[in-house]
């Protein structure tokens, strides 16, 4: 009898604690270059350079006074951990952005940066 009510305890805690981790990473953007920000100057460069320094843009958005075009560059990275009843996980997304503004003739007038996808971090799921 006490040899079952010990097994069976034992039984319990190794498939309670049966489980696995698993760490992942994606990567979903446009590939540029942060060193061309240094050849970009507003009421010099046009779109024609700003395409060749990035490559395509993500999106192109038609303004009344012009035109904008979008870069986005996403990292995530997740930990998850699978107990034998628990799942538990974290995800974390940073992101590049650039966002170029052209006036009609295609010069460019103002842009902004925001580089951040290089701070994801993987993080304990609790």
């Amino acid at each position: 009898m006490k040899k079952s009510i010990v097994f069976g305890i034992l039984f319990i805690v190794l498939t309670t604690c049966a489980g696995c981790t698993v760490l992942g990473k994606t990567k979903e953007y446009q590939p540029f270059d942060p060193q061309g920000l240094k050849e970009v100057i507003p009421g010099k460069s046009t779109a024609r350079d700003i395409t060749r320094l990035f490559g395509a843009p993500v999106e192109v958005v038609k303004l009344t006074n012009g035109n904008a075009y979008f870069y986005k560059r996403a990292v995530t990275k997740g930990t998850a951990l699978w107990l034998f009843l628990i799942t538990l996980g974290n995800f974390d997304t940073k992101y590049d952005r650039l966002t170029f503004f052209f006036n009609p003739e295609d010069v460019l007038t103002h842009y902004g940066v925001s580089l951040n996808a290089d701070k994801t971090s993987y993080e304990l799921p609790f």
